[in-house]
């Protein structure tokens, strides 16, 4: 395979970037505050429109301004509560085939499928 066809072929995987820096954003939200458009900043600055509307709304969230939508705090926290209760399903899981597993070694209840 020639190396110039090699170069320029495109992965089918989506392209991912780091999520860019607070500041950053907070720069956007600034300059869409003091009157610049997201389609503006989109074409002056790497992230797209919608991704400067989103920044926008959820700063407006943040600060009580929103449209009912969860602030990054409560993203978070709801984040955290999910995990944990992931976590939680999955000891209680165990837990529940432990305590059944040692009930039939000893004996304190009919081993499975025994029809009593």
């Amino acid at each position: 395979m020639d190396i110039g066809t090699f170069a320029f072929k495109e992965s089918a995987m989506a392209k991912t970037r780091l999520p860019y820096a607070p500041e950053f954003r907070r720069q956007m939200v600034e300059l869409v505050n003091a009157g610049r458009s997201p389609e503006e900043l989109a074409r002056e600055f790497e992230p797209t429109a919608q991704s400067i509307k989103n920044w926008v709304a959820q700063t407006r969230r943040n600060t009580g301004h929103g449209d009912g939508g969860l602030t990054t705090i409560e993203r978070e926290e709801l984040s955290r509560l999910r995990r944990e209760n992931r976590q939680l399903r999955l000891e209680r899981e165990i837990l529940s085939k432990a305590a059944a597993w040692f009930a039939r070694e000893t004996n304190t209840i009919p081993p499975k499928g025994s029809g009593s």
